[in-house]
Formats: structure tokens, C-alpha cells, sequence
């Protein structure tokens, strides 16, 4: 054969041109001990040139769209830049999921990214309508409505209204026992753990009793209370609260302690264990001082969590018929919240 030819896939569909038909070429296979070489394609002379043409033009089209290339920054700077793209979409989510998630999005963007105008994590402070608040304002305190006209025919077994209440009355059986379980509790309350234990607790101490706590009001603030725990967070929430207030009922009623304090102490006691993690963000002391957060600069970095529990609680008081200590002495109250304080902190 004097013609050119080339080389081409055995499969018909892999030809490298249209311009001739596999189907209509007669090629003899080359006899080989090891393999068969592919049929033979022929092309002419003016094919080939064709080809080459097109080629040739191809090239230059690529060649001068690399000269008109133009970057103002190195392969890293944009593997950099693309990086935190990714990033920040990740750290939007997550700021989005909860209040945790926003302080631990800002953290990781202010402490791992070099420059935080390119990483746009919108802070609490923007997805709330800013508002100047005095000094005074603790922060986390709500306004919440609760019933403040409860007559005591009108309060319910446990202090809430739940549609069985069996369930809850067999585990409250236990609320003098080591084995009280405070998920049921809150599984069968429809997730009011802390006050069913607590409004429990104070009347097998009869407490209310002793201290003319108003049954409403004691209520109405156990309800509040129990609002400011975040369900979003993982162990420091309500079920964690009335766990522990339930816990301090029963080690205060051991035979050893059972003379040992006086009855405002004992109030004191289970007070402070209800209110001592109440509004905790799900974070530590020490990321809140080094986030700058609101929280570390109210408190000056100086036990913050602890302190603004304590402000929660007593702060709660003077909503709406929830003040329960109204009966106390003004020496009571003074030595009350003197022991809250040195309980909690």
C-alpha cells in the first residue's frame, strides 16, 4: 500500500475521523504470536491537511487565551481564598443552629483566619435588632407570661397540667430516693422536670408552709425558671437542674444531716440547686473571656457563668408574682441569698 494510513481503536466508534467509513474498509489483521494489532484507516493527503489545520488552529486559540490570562494572586492565595469560602458557609450553619453555634463560629473565625472582613459570620448581635440597653440589663432574662392569678383550687397535682398523670405520680414517688429518674420526669411533665420536682420537694418539706410561699407564685416561678434553661443545650439545661435539686433533697435528708441545718437553710439548699446553672449558653467560663463575649464583660472575666446565674435567679424574682421569698424577713432574705450566693459561686 502507498497510501498513508494510521492506526486506529478496533472499535468502530473510535475512529479519529469522519471521512472515511470503518465498515467499508477491508483490512487484513496482522498475524502476531502475542496479540492482533488493530484494522488499518486510510486518509489522504488532503485529509491529513485538514486535520492538521484544524489543530494547528486550535492550539493558537488556547495559547492566546493564556496570554490574556490574568491573576492578581498566587495558586495558594486562591487555594487560600477558596478555602475559607468553604468555611465560612460552614461556620454560617452553624451559627444558625444555635446560640453555642454562633459563639463558637465567631470564635474559630477570629482566632484561625487571618483576616476576618473575607469570612462574613453574622454575629447575635446582627440577626438582632440592636437596641441601647442600660448597664443594669442582665442579659438572658426574658419576658415571659405565666398565669399570675392561679386560685389554689386551680393548680394542678404537680403544679402542671398533663393529660396522664400516673406516669409522673409513680416516679415522684421516688423524689426521696437515690433511683428517682429525672428523664422520666421529664418525659411524663411534658418536659417541666424542674417544676414538678421542685413545687414536689417543697411540699414533702412543707416548705410553702413554713416560709408562707403563696402556691401561685411558687408556680409562676419554677415556670419562669425553667424558661430560661435552653433546651438546645446538651447537659447544663432543665432535666440537669431539677436532677440536681432533687439529689441536694435527698442528701439533706440522710439521718446525719437531718438535724444539722435550720429550715431557711434547707430552703436555701434546693433554691440554689434549682437556680444554679439557669441561662448557661452551653460554653465554658474560659471561652467566654476569650471570645470578649457580653457575658465576660459584665461579670469583669471573674467567675462569669457562676455570676450571672446567680443574677438570673434573683432577677427572676421580681417578675410578675414570682417573688416567693415575699414573706421572709428582711434579715431572712439578706442570709438567704448570702448562702445562694456563696453556694453557687
Amino acid at each position: 500500500m502507498k497510501d498513508n494510513s494510521c492506526v486506529i481503536s478496533g472499535h468502530p466508534n473510535m475512529a479519529l475521523c469522519d471521512m472515511v467509513d470503518p465498515y467499508t474498509i477491508k483490512a487484513k489483521p496482522v498475524k502476531s504470536s502475542k496479540a492482533e494489532l488493530p484494522f488499518i484507516c486510510l486518509f489522504t493527503e488532503e485529509a491529513y491537511q485538514k486535520l492538521a489545520t484544524e489543530t494547528l488552529e486550535e492550539l493558537d486559540w488556547c495559547l492566546d487565551q493564556l496570554e490574556t490570562l490574568q491573576t492578581r494572586n498566587s495558586v495558594s492565595e486562591m487555594a487560600s481564598n477558596k478555602f475559607k469560602r468553604m468555611l465560612n458557609r460552614e461556620l454560617i450553619h452553624l451559627s444558625e443552629m444555635s446560640r453555642s453555634g454562633n459563639q463558637v463560629s465567631e470564635f474559630i473565625s477570629s482566632t484561625f483566619l487571618d483576616k476576618q472582613h473575607e469570612v462574613e459570620i453574622p454575629s447575635q448581635a446582627q440577626k438582632e435588632e440592636k437596641k441601647k440597653k442600660p448597664m443594669s440589663h442582665i442579659v438572658g432574662v426574658k419576658k415571659l407570661v405565666h398565669s399570675s392569678n392561679l386560685a389554689d383550687s386551680s393548680i394542678a397535682r404537680f403544679g402542671v397540667k398533663i393529660e396522664q398523670e400516673e406516669p409522673l405520680a409513680n416516679e415522684l414517688d421516688k423524689i426521696n430516693k437515690w433511683d428517682f429518674n429525672a428523664f422520666k420526669a421529664a418525659e411524663y411533665s411534658g418536659n417541666r422536670p424542674l417544676t414538678v420536682v421542685m413545687y414536689t420537694i417543697f411540699q414533702e418539706r412543707e416548705l410553702l408552709k413554713t416560709f408562707k410561699i403563696p402556691p401561685d407564685t411558687l408556680i409562676t416561678y419554677l415556670m419562669t425558671l425553667e424558661d430560661h434553661y435552653h433546651n438546645d443545650v446538651a447537659f447544663h439545661n432543665n432535666i440537669h437542674a431539677a436532677d440536681v435539686a432533687q439529689s441536694t433533697h435527698v442528701l439533706l435528708s440522710t439521718p446525719a444531716l437531718e438535724a444539722v441545718f435550720t429550715d431557711l437553710e434547707i430552703l436555701t439548699a434546693i433554691f440554689a440547686s434549682a437556680i444554679h446553672d439557669v441561662d448557661h449558653p452551653g460554653v465554658s467560663n474560659q471561652f467566654l473571656i476569650n471570645t470578649n463575649s457580653e457575658l465576660a464583660l459584665m461579670y469583669n472575666d471573674s467567675s462569669v457563668l457562676e455570676n450571672h446565674h446567680l443574677a438570673v435567679g434573683f432577677k427572676l424574682l421580681q417578675e410578675e408574682n414570682c417573688d416567693i421569698f415575699q414573706n421572709l424577713s428582711k434579715k431572712q432574705r439578706q442570709s438567704l441569698r448570702k448562702m445562694v450566693i456563696d453556694i453557687v459561686s
